[in-house]
């Protein structure tokens, strides 16, 4: 597959997952139970573009095994309410301090805080719900998927993550706290995601075991290439401010290694993912693709 039909692919599946997050965000009974103003803030944090690279590890992912695509379409919803959250409350003041994200006003930029706070609360909790209620999903999967989802977004993954890179600021990181950091702030969730689609399928447990591989690869990836673009990249093209590790005194390996040698281990994180993906064959192509994109991306 070329990049540039990778690439369309993927623009196309955002739109899908933006479709049917628009439906969700305005859909009876969210609409009427909720404050105008708390609905306005949450469909500002969702509905504002982005890749949706973790739904995307959803779909494909199912689509590997034969899933329901349906079903699948609630999990990658889910998947990705949990990211803006996070998103959310990563710009905060009190964490990150972002005024922009993808273009546009943070949404306690364009709100306040309390609101954000509130919407990122109410988006966590609306994900655990999209998987809880759908009937496209079999109970006992479910139950699965909401326990894994948990584990990967909590205490022990991403929110566990996000704690020990705020800790890290003015200190020096040895290379396995920056690993152990990014394994767990953001490559947690990409492997939920990417197991995910694995469990809701009905694969064996050597195939879900694959899939975390996978996904564990292309989140060290992911955080790997954001680094390089924090350090070395242009903030128009990013869509975002750069330099903001080393102004918050946060040691990354790019800082630590350079350029050159990252590049280097992005290379071999992707083989690592073709050797995981290898007894599949071409179906896997895409997710290898997917790979790739996340590795070698310019925003």
């Amino acid at each position: 597959m070329k990049t540039g039909e990778f690439e369309k692919q993927l623009k196309t599946t955002a739109a899908s997952v933006g479709d049917f997050l628009e439906d969700i965000l305005s859909s009876h009974q969210l609409v009427a139970g909720t404050p105008h103003h708390l609905l306005n803030a949450m469909r500002h944090a969702v509905l504002n573009g982005g890749k949706r690279l973790r739904p995307f590890m959803v779909l494909e992912s199912a689509k590997l095994f034969a899933g329901d695509p349906k079903a699948a379409m609630q999990i990658a919803g889910a998947l990705e309410c949990v990211h803006s959250y996070s998103l959310v409350h990563d710009d905060l003041p009190a964490m990150d301090d972002d005024a922009v994200r993808r273009g546009k006003p943070t949404v306690h930029k364009a709100f306040d805080e309390a609101t954000a706070i509130l919407a990122g609360d109410a988006l966590l909790t609306l994900s655990f719900g999209l998987i809880g209620t759908s009937e496209a999903i079999a109970p006992d999967l479910r139950v699965k998927l909401v326990t894994l989802l948990a584990r990967k977004g909590g205490a022990s993954g991403m929110v566990g993550g996000q704690l020990l890179d705020i800790q890290s600021e003015g200190r020096k990181r040895s290379e396995i706290e920056i690993t152990r950091m990014q394994a767990m702030k953001t490559g947690a969730l990409i492997s939920c995601a990417c197991e995910s689609g694995a469990i809701l399928s009905g694969a064996p447990e050597e195939d879900r075991v694959r899939l975390r591989k996978y996904g564990e690869n292309v989140g060290l990836a992911f955080q790997l290439a954001d680094d390089l673009l924090d350090e070395y990249g242009d903030p128009d093209v990013v869509g975002k401010a750069t330099g903001k590790d080393r102004d918050k005194g946060k040691q990354t390996l790019a800082q630590i290694y350079g350029k050159r040698i990252l590049e280097d281990r992005l290379d071999a994180l992707v083989n690592e993912a073709e050797e995981v993906m290898a007894p599949y064959g071409e179906k896997a192509e895409t997710l290898l693709e997917a790979a790739r994109f996340v590795a070698w991306r310019k925003h």
